[in-house]
C-alpha cells in the first residue's frame, strides 16, 4: 500500500517532575537509547515522513538529541504548557507547510511505539478516516482517557478520566494520545480547541468531535499495551526497558541465536548478533557490539564496544572494552578483560589476564596472570605479539613492546625490551634458599608475640 507525504509531530515539551530528575524525561535511556531517539528512530524509518519535534523552553538538550537522530528535523518550542493541542499548535509552521499530507502525533515518553502499527494508523487514513486514534484495552483503564464509539464502531469522541460520567469510566478502550490526521486546514482545526475542561488545558483529543462536525470519519486502531506504554515515573522506565528486551531477546531467538536464559541476557539497541551464536546466562552487552556466526559466549561477560568472531569462545566471566577485536576461533576464558586489543585467529587467553592496548598475533597463548602494562601515567603505549608466541603465567609486558612471532616469555617475568622472534626471554631474580631459616624465623617471632601479650 503506498502512502502520501506525512508529518510526524513529536510532542517532547513535558518536564517529568515525577522522575525526580534533573535530565528531560525523554532523554531518559532505554537500552542505551533515550527515549526520544527511539520514537524518533521509528518514525524516522518510514517512508514519506517528516519531522518536526516540540520542546519545551531551556530545553537546548533535547533539541540537541533531536538534531542529533534526525537531522533534518523542525524544532519548535511551546512557551508554556496548556495541553496537547497547544503542544501541536507550536508546531503550526511546520504544519501548514505540509497542508493536506498526514499528520501523525507522537510522544516522546511514549517510546515503544512500533513503525508496523503507526503503518496501520497510515492504513486507517487512507482508508477514508479524516482522524485516527491508536487505542488499547490496558488491565488496569483508571487514568486514562475513554473512547467513545457508536452502535456502528465509528469514533464519536474521547472522554478524559476528569470529566467521564461513571458509565464513561466502564469503558475499557483507552486513548493512547498517539493520533493521526488527513484533515485539510488541520491548525484551523485545532485552533478552534477550547479549554472548558476540570483542567482548563487545550486537549486534542477534543479534535474528534470537531472534526466529525466538519463532516470528516474517525476511526480507532487498536494496539497492545505494551507498544502505548507512557512513561512518567522511574518505575514506568524499568517496566519500558524490560518490553524492550523482551523484544529484542525475541527477534534473536527468531533468528537463530541460542539463549539459554533469555530473560538474564541484557542488550543494547545497537547489539548485532549473527545467527548460531550461544549465549549462556547473565550477559551483558553495552554499546557497539557485534557477534559473528557461531561464535560461544558463557555466562557473566560484560562487553561493550566489541567485535567477537566467527567460532570464538569467551567467558565466563570476560570483560571486553572499546576496541577488542576478537578474531575467529579465539578462546578468551575466565576473568580476562580485553581493551583496545586485536586478537589474530586461534589466539588464547584463557585465565585472569588484563589485555590493553596492542596486538596478538594468529595462535598465540597467554598464559594465567600476563598483564599489559599500557599506561604510564599519562600516555597509553602498545604491545605487539607476534604469531604463535608463548607467554608464560604472571607476565608483565611493560609497552611500548614487541614479542616476535613464536618467541618464549619465562613464567614471572617482568619484560621491557623486544624479544626477537622465535626466542627465549626470561627476566627473574635468582633464587635463593637458606637452610633453616624459617624454624629460626617462627622462634623469633613466637618469643616476640609472648612478650608482647605479658604486657
Amino acid at each position: 500500500m503506498s502512502f502520501r507525504p506525512c508529518l510526524f509531530v513529536v510532542l517532547a515539551a513535558g518536564k517529568g517532575t515525577r522522575m525526580k530528575s534533573s535530565l528531560p524525561k525523554v532523554l531518559h535511556k532505554i537500552a542505551g537509547q533515550s527515549m526520544l531517539a527511539h520514537v524518533l528512530t521509528t518514525a524516522s524509518g518510514i517512508a514519506g515522513g517528516k519531522i518536526a519535534v516540540v520542546v519545551g523552553p531551556d530545553m537546548a538538550a533535547v533539541a540537541a538529541e533531536a538534531n542529533r537522530v534526525a537531522p533534518g528535523a523542525l524544532i519548535f518550542e511551546q512557551p508554556a504548557q496548556r495541553g496537547t493541542a497547544d503542544a501541536v499548535l507550536a508546531a503550526k509552521p511546520g504544519i501548514d507547510a505540509q497542508a493536506g499530507d498526514d499528520v501523525i502525533v507522537l510522544f516522546a515518553d511514549t517510546p515503544l511505539v512500533r513503525g508496523a502499527v503507526i503503518e496501520r494508523l497510515r492504513a486507517a487514513l487512507a482508508a477514508g478516516a479524516g482522524v485516527a486514534v491508536l487505542g488499547f484495552r490496558p488491565k488496569d483503564p483508571a487514568g486514562y482517557g475513554r473512547l467513545l464509539l457508536d452502535d456502528s464502531g465509528a469514533l464519536t469522541g474521547i472522554r478524559e478520566e476528569r470529566d467521564a460520567s461513571e458509565d464513561e469510566r466502564k469503558i475499557s478502550l483507552c486513548n493512547s494520545g498517539v493520533m493521526a490526521f488527513r484533515v485539510p486546514k488541520l491548525s484551523e482545526l485545532l485552533s478552534r480547541i477550547g479549554s472548558d475542561n476540570a483542567k482548563g488545558e487545550f486537549y486534542l483529543t477534543d479534535a474528534i468531535a470537531l472534526a466529525r462536525a466538519y463532516g470528516l470519519k474517525a476511526s480507532v486502531v487498536e494496539c497492545d499495551e505494551s507498544d502505548v506504554l507512557g512513561v512518567n515515573t522511574r518505575e514506568h522506565l524499568a517496566a519500558a526497558e524490560a518490553i524492550w528486551q523482551a523484544r529484542a531477546r525475541s527477534a534473536f531467538l527468531r533468528d537463530g541465536v541460542t539463549m539459554i536464559a533469555p530473560d538474564t541476557v541484557w542488550l543494547h539497541f545497537d547489539t548485532e548478533i549473527a545467527a548460531d551464536v550461544s549465549i549462556e546466562p547473565n550477559v551483558v552487552f553495552g554499546a557497539g557490539v557485534k557477534v559473528e556466526e557461531g561464535a560461544q559466549i558463557l555466562g557473566f561477560c560484560h562487553i561493550e564496544g566489541a567485535v567477537i568472531g566467527k567460532g570464538a569462545r569467551v567467558g565466563p566471566f570476560a570483560r571486553f572494552r572499546p576496541g577488542a577485536r576478537i578474531g575467529e576461533k579465539v578462546h578468551i576464558g575466565n576473568f580476562v578483560e580485553v581493551k583496545n586489543v586485536t586478537m589474530g585467529e586461534g589466539a588464547k587467553a584463557n585465565h585472569l589476564s588484563y589485555l590493553g592496548d596492542g596486538t596478538v598475533g594468529a595462535g598465540a597463548n597467554i598464559g594465567a596472570g600476563t598483564i599489559f602494562c599500557n599506561y604510564d601515567g599519562y600516555n597509553k603505549e602498545k604491545t605487539e605479539i607476534g604469531e604463535g608466541a608463548f607467554v608464560g603465567s604472571n607476565t608483565s609486558l611493560v609497552a611500548p613492546i614487541k614479542i616476535g612471532a613464536g618467541a618464549y616469555i619465562g613464567s614471572g617475568s617482568v619484560i621491557t625490551k623486544d624479544v626477537s622472534p622465535g626466542a627465549l626471554a626470561i627476566e627473574r631474580s635468582p633464587q635463593e634458599e637458606r637452610p633453616g631459616w624459617a624454624e629460626k624465623f617462627r622462634a623469633v617471632m613466637s618469643r616476640r608475640k609472648a612478650a608482647a601479650q605479658k604486657k
